[in-house]
């Protein structure tokens, strides 16, 4: 393994790293409607169990509406009673086939405890990120050990996988503040 191989991955899994918050982040509940709300929930479609999205149609009728279409007739109190019983405390109504999911609006303190949620992910992905750095350097002292690199080739490739660190965990801080920032506008 290369200097170039072992920066190439840390980058490539600090990405990843990155990418993964970003689904945490979509996860959380704001005041505004999103479909991606709906991803976790899975509904029984002859007898396994499968996303939303690949029985209905999801959209946005307005900022704090999201309409569920189904695809087959019988699957609405199916999803209705999926998302019902799902733990996002969302209150589906049936109009005929389609289904309104209206998104309640925020408390206050809901909205605090949702800002400590969010920097705690914030603060596990910044962990992950610091721990692909610690595998990187590990690596790269292994390679200094076996006489493959030179010192300072070492040096400048420890400094440029804290270099990346860096960037990646300041992305992951203005991903935090943006949500932060979501969540406690009115």
């Amino acid at each position: 393994m290369t200097i170039a191989d072992i920066k190439k991955t840390a980058e490539t899994k600090m990405a990843k790293s990155v990418d993964a918050f970003k689904a945490e982040l979509q996860k959380i509940r704001t005041g505004r409607a999103h479909p991606g709300i709906l991803d976790q929930v899975h509904v029984d479609y002859y007898g396994s169990m499968v996303p939303i999205s690949q029985v209905a149609n999801v959209s946005l009728l307005d900022a704090r509406t999201i309409s569920v279409q189904p695809w087959e007739k019988g699957m609405g109190p199916k999803i209705e009673k999926a998302i019902r019983e799902s733990d996002l405390g969302l209150n589906p109504s049936a109009q005929g086939d389609l289904l309104r999911v209206p998104m309640p609006p925020l408390t206050e303190e809901r909205r605090k405890d949702l800002t400590k949620v969010v920097r705690h992910a914030g603060e596990e992905a910044k962990v992950a990120v610091r721990n692909l750095r610690r595998d990187a350097n590990e690596h790269l002292k292994r390679l200094l050990k076996e006489k493959a690199v030179a010192e300072d080739e070492e040096r400048r490739a420890q400094d440029d996988v804290q270099k990346l660190t860096d960037r990646t965990v300041a992305e992951i801080d203005k991903l935090v503040h943006s949500k932060e920032a979501e969540i406690l506008a009115v």
